[in-house]
């Protein structure tokens, strides 16, 4: 049988072409950093917060995505190169930059290595000087709310809750809080010297600790924002 040369030149193309593509390196450039608010940390739920990361110019034209941490935090593997960050509409308890016409504002990322990169927002509120204790088989907090966002863009507070759980992640979650209190946003008469309390339920197997975290739900908005876990002992 006769194989013309022609085909011998395309089978060694495509068979070049398929190496290439199979041989590229893996990304090895770490983007890593913080939702912040004037240097302080943006606490969220675990995971619900996400953003998305774009590479123009790259034959890609879908988005990279990843979510944040309780405490802001997030982490992704890229390939050095140019990125665009953004935050999509919608998402967490606070403001991202919006062009005109009501697009999202991006946030241009040059990778030559590994970076950190610390994200700014204007949260809807921030909760203060929280504290957390322990006594007669309750969980009591006190804290002070700031109310950062006063222009047409403000929005109430529905409510306020405490959320404590045997372990680190903490949330309005059912998977992640064993017992919760709440107060409804109409009942606060003053952001300052807010106290609550949560009863702690039997735990099995027996701890002498557990994890409490106040998060204040805004009226319209999906996302709780969050103080940090803190362990409280008893």
């Amino acid at each position: 049988m006769k194989i013309k040369f022609h085909h011998i030149i395309i089978a060694l193309l495509l068979a070049t072409t398929g190496c290439k593509k199979d041989n590229y390196d893996a990304p090895s450039a770490t983007l890593s950093g913080h939702l912040i608010y004037q240097g302080e940390h943006v606490n969220v739920e675990y995971n619900q917060v996400p953003f998305q990361l774009y590479q123009p110019g790259f034959g890609k034209t879908g988005a990279i995505n990843g979510t944040f941490d309780q405490d802001g935090a997030y982490s992704t593997l890229l390939f050095n190169g140019n990125y665009k960050f953004t935050i999509a509409a919608n998402q967490g308890p606070f403001l991202w930059k919006e062009l005109a016409g009501g697009k999202r504002d991006t946030l241009a990322i040059t990778m030559s290595g590994s970076q950190t990169l610390d994200i700014e927002v204007t949260p809807f509120y921030m909760i203060r000087q929280a504290t957390f204790t322990a006594a007669a088989g309750k969980v009591n907090t006190t804290f002070n709310i700031e109310k950062i966002i006063t222009d047409s863009n403000a929005k109430d507070i529905e409510s306020v809750s405490l959320f404590i759980n045997k372990t680190q992640f903490v949330s309005g979650n059912s998977d992640n809080n064993i017992a919760r209190t709440d107060l409804a946003g109409s009942a606060i008469t003053s952001l300052n010297n807010i106290s609550m309390n949560v009863t702690i339920p039997a735990l099995v197997p027996t701890q002498n600790y557990v994890f409490a975290r106040v998060g204040i739900k805004i009226a319209g908005v999906e996302d709780m924002i969050f103080t940090p876990v803190t362990k409280v002992t008893f």
